[in-house]
Parts: structure tokens; sequence; C-alpha cells
């Protein structure tokens, strides 16, 4: 992926095998360009909580991520809860993190951005 394309407008492409894990400093340079979302579980995944103000809310954003991971074949692991859900991604393929777990992390940003 080149550093040219915003990781929302990028797709995935199938990433298999150790070599398209991401080192921790290229982890660095794409974490700030998806804000709220942290590294978990020593550097091998991302996570964030999206809260809402209801049930219906909540279930809506599940969907359309839903669609949009089918769209991109790259899907997260969810925690749906009332007025949250946690969304969590790593390329288990890879063994970590890859660059489909970064525009997938912003293209959820997006979903937000744009329902609000």
């Amino acid at each position: 992926m080149t550093d040219l394309i915003p990781l929302a407008q990028a797709h995935c492409i199938a990433r298999k095998g150790v070599e398209h894990r991401l080192t921790e400093a290229r982890v660095r340079e794409l974490l700030p360009q998806v804000p709220g979302w942290q590294c978990v579980e020593a550097g091998h995944a991302l996570s964030r909580t999206f809260s809402f103000s209801n049930y219906y809310r909540t279930i809506a954003f599940v969907n359309a991520l839903a669609w949009m991971a089918h769209g991109e074949d790259h899907h997260p692991d969810l925690s749906v809860h009332y007025d949250r859900c946690v969304v969590r991604y790593s390329t288990h393929d890879v063994g970590g993190l890859s660059e489909n777990d970064f525009i997938c992390a912003a293209k959820a940003e997006a979903l937000v951005d744009n329902s609000q």
C-alpha cells in the first residue's frame, strides 16, 4: 500500500505469511492514522470500543461493519453490547497485524463519521 492513498480509501489484499506482518516501526507510523484505536495483545491486534446511544444504533453499526468486512474479505472479532461494540482486528494468516487491519480500522471510523 502506498502512503499516498488514505487508509479508508485503500482496499485489502490477501496477505499470508509472516513476511506480511507489520514491523513495530510501521505500526507506529500507521497508528496515528486511526485515532482511538489501540495496539493490544503485545502489538498483535488493534482494538477500539465504539459507543452508541442505544441498541438500535449499535446493531446498525455492526451491520454496516459486517457489510464492509464482507466486501474487503477481512473480518473483525466483535463484542456487541447494548450501547457499544468492541472491534478487534488481527490478521491470523500473518500472525499479527497487517496493513489490512489498519485499512479496515479506518473504514470502521468512516462508518461512524458518516452516521453522525
